[in-house]
């Protein structure tokens, strides 16, 4: 008989109970990986199951792997081992084995994500389609989409009757179709829906698969879909029993179509349902759960379930409220500066946000205090693909490099092939310039080609004559490289929204800088970015994490830092725009995101003007919703500013620690009057429209217009003290 003396009395009676069909809901670190197993392990070394008729399906090859070495030093080794794996994985196996019925050779490939563009290249080929106006992830979703929604080829063209763009997107679903079964490919979608229609199709393979396992666990269960969903019932069928583990208040990927109702309706499927509820948890302290409790509370669509602790603690939630995105960097990074020195080793601590593009402050912080850090499953800001692009751009004003004009020449794509680009070099160095020098002065080819060149140097020129005029800021030149260039048609096009954003932030990162040195130029920017992109802290063991909230799921640290958490932000303005259903899902995510904290949790927001939303930041909501017992408050607070434009329920305190927002202070105590004439050393002269707090409004003469601004910035001063 098992050990349980280290199970709590629930976590017990999910191990041990008989019952043919359980609902397991499962809390935020209340050990639901412990109880799966050691149910299994219960099934084999008490019960005397065969281990081989014992199936259980994870959500990642990680958790899969994770299960598989806890069972192995918890079973015998001649108790044989359960099968245990991601649903792909599964499919896999089973149609190894059947495929052949359905008339596919057994060593039929699965496709990874190169190999569907691959295809997709060929059909663009054939059909005399490019990617530009059919960007291959449209057509990918397309693709996937309609075998999905279980539409033939032949549905698709009558659907796109006589559109011209709808009657070649089925040409290409046809051609990838008919290159898959030439080439005897499945690829990861058709994974789960070939065995789903085997299924269907073919009674005597169903049968097997449901007498080869008897016993079927699911993990993470609320992430699953309606075809996987499908799949599991009918593995399931009359016979066999059926053991969900999964927490609704974690359901977090609906945008990969991940439905809450499964898990909440799951006993009206299956009748006889018994759910058991796991809400002990290990993980946080009392103040990190109550908070967490109370904001996931405000959620209708939900089991009720308020997850408690053992772990007592007077340290409460800490929020923090900052003048802008560079102060609340600023202050991240200083507060875990201090925790280091105090002996908090930095891999204990990360940094959480809604979204990649709120990496690029957040990194500037750290580097800036020389704290080693990694993005956990991503790529630092400053070395994304589409930010070193358009910094490309940016250098095409400033100082046309050859390595800038190289990357960007044909992005995006412009009929510049690798022959002609050669051609321009070699004649570069053969004559000693640069390459845009000879674009410039020199006709080197005809027809197309030159004249994409020509309108390509056009532009160039254009945006130097801008730049060396003066007249135009740096960011709004910035704005208008990105939209010229055809950068961010091309990302509209591809629906690559994170990448969009993280656009948007570069330029609101150009309007920061020319907003905070107003006297600074294009080269010293581009400059202080090199600085930041080109610097490679020595990484050892110790560093501190950065990710986003959807990455840390399954994680924990000693101290998370959640940041960002504004309105439109975190939540996010798509989801708030979905109404209840949107708003709720991303409650969830912070829900996720607040219980990743065993011993400390900061939240953090920013004030000021957002270019991604363009509008003023506003608290999140979700801060409110946490109980004030559970919550302390610290930071700057203007009266009428944005910052405070939503009524706060509480006081917030300022940080007797705080000593970058001193300056911020002291600008509270300049006023200027309403009407009083000012002259800022870059933007000339302007009218104070409005002072409040160390904050001034003032409108500039055309094209600066009406800019907000710390009144006791050096480069601001009253006219009549110049006089």
């Amino acid at each position: 008989m098992m050990d349980l003396s280290i199970l709590n009395e629930n976590q017990k009676e999910a191990v041990l109970s008989d019952e043919k069909y359980l609902r397991v809901v499962a809390g935020a670190g209340s050990g639901k990986t412990r109880v799966l197993t050691m149910r299994i392990a219960h099934l084999v070394q008490d019960l005397g199951e065969d281990a081989r008729k014992i199936l259980a399906i994870t959500f990642t090859n990680k958790a899969a792997n994770e299960m598989k070495d806890r069972l192995r030093k918890m079973l015998a080794e001649d108790a044989g081992q359960p099968w245990i794996s991601t649903i792909h994985s599964l499919c896999v196996r089973i149609l190894r084995e059947d495929i052949q019925c359905m008339g596919w050779p057994r060593n039929f490939t699965v496709m990874d994500a190169e190999d569907q563009k691959s295809v997709l290249k060929e059909a663009y080929k054939v059909l005399g389609l490019d990617a530009t106006s059919y960007p291959y992830g449209v057509l990918l979703d397309y693709i996937a989409n309609n075998k999905s929604a279980g539409i033939s080829v032949e549905h698709a063209f009558r659907l796109a009757g006589s559109f011209t763009g709808d009657k070649s997107k089925a040409e290409v679903y046809q051609y990838y179709v008919e290159r898959q079964k030439a080439l005897f490919a499945l690829d990861f979608d058709d994974l789960i829906l070939w065995v789903v229609q085997m299924f269907k199709t073919y009674s005597e393979v169903l049968d097997k698969w449901q007498r080869r396992y008897h016993w079927i666990h699911v993990d993470e269960f609320q992430d699953i879909d309606k075809v996987q969903y499908e799949l599991i019932r009918q593995l399931t069928g009359i016979d066999n029993s059926l053991y969900v583990v999964g927490d609704p208040d974690q359901t977090i990927y609906t945008w990969r179509g991940a439905d809450v109702n499964i898990i909440l309706n799951f006993e009206k499927d299956f009748p006889g349902t018994k759910t058991i509820m796991l809400n002990e948890n290990y993980r946080s302290t009392s103040a990190i759960l109550n908070g967490a409790n109370s904001v996931i509370r405000n959620n209708r669509h939900r089991l009720e379930k308020d997850l408690y602790t053992n772990r007592r603690s007077d340290v409460k939630i800490t929020h923090y409220a900052s003048a802008s995105d560079a102060y609340e960097a600023a202050w991240i990074a200083a507060k875990i500066q201090e925790l280091h020195k105090q002996g908090k080793p930095y891999h204990d601590m990360a940094v959480l946000y809604r979204s990649n593009y709120l990496s690029r402050s957040l990194e500037k912080g750290l580097l800036d205090e020389r704290i080693p850090y990694v993005i956990y499953g991503g790529v630092r800001f400053y070395e994304r693909q589409e930010v070193k692009d358009a910094l490309c751009y940016l250098r095409m004003v400033s100082s046309a490099d050859d390595l800038a004009l190289q990357r960007i020449l044909n992005r995006p794509k412009r009929g510049i092939g690798n022959k002609t680009m050669d051609t321009i070099a070699q004649r570069a160095i053969s004559t000693g310039r640069s390459m845009y020098t000879v674009l410039k002065e020199e006709q080197l080819f005809s027809g197309k080609v030159q004249k994409t060149l020509n309108d390509f140097v056009a532009m160039v020129e254009s945006w130097r004559e801008k730049a060396a005029s003066g007249r135009t800021e740096i960011f709004r030149l910035f704005e208008n490289i990105i939209e010229e260039s055809g950068l961010r048609a091309m990302l509209e096009d591809d629906h690559e929204t994170d990448r969009l954003e993280n656009l948007k932030e570069l330029i609101d990162d150009v309007r920061e800088f020319s907003e905070n040195y107003p006297d600074s130029t294009l080269e010293e920017y581009l400059q202080l970015v090199s600085l930041y992109g080109d610097r490679d802290e020595t990484m050892n063991s110790d560093f501190v994490q950065l990710m986003t909230v959807h990455a840390a799921k399954g994680l924990e640290f000693d101290t998370v830092f959640v940041s960002d958490m504004n309105d439109g932000i975190f939540p996010n303005e798509r989801a708030m725009n979905d109404g209840r259903k949107g708003v709720e899902e991303e409650r969830r995510l912070a829900y996720v995101a607040f219980t990743r904290a065993r011993n400390k949790l900061y939240l953090t927001e920013a004030g000021g003007f957002s270019y991604i939303l363009q509008k003023a930041r506003t608290r999140s909501r979700f801060i409110d919703e946490i109980d004030d017992e559970y919550i302390e408050h610290m930071g700057a607070t203007f009266q009428g500013n944005p910052l405070d434009s939503r009524p706060l329920n509480r006081q917030l305190f300022a940080d007797p620690e705080e000593t970058f927002n001193q300056r911020l202070e002291q600008s509270a105590a300049v006023e200027f009057r309403k009407g009083e004439q000012v002259v800022h050393s870059k933007f000339g002269e302007g009218i104070v429209l409005k002072c409040e707090k160390g904050i001034a409004e003032i409108a500039f003469a055309y094209p600066y217009g009406i800019k907000k601004m710390l009144a006791g910035h050096p480069s601001l001063k009253r006219k009549s003290e110049l006089n």
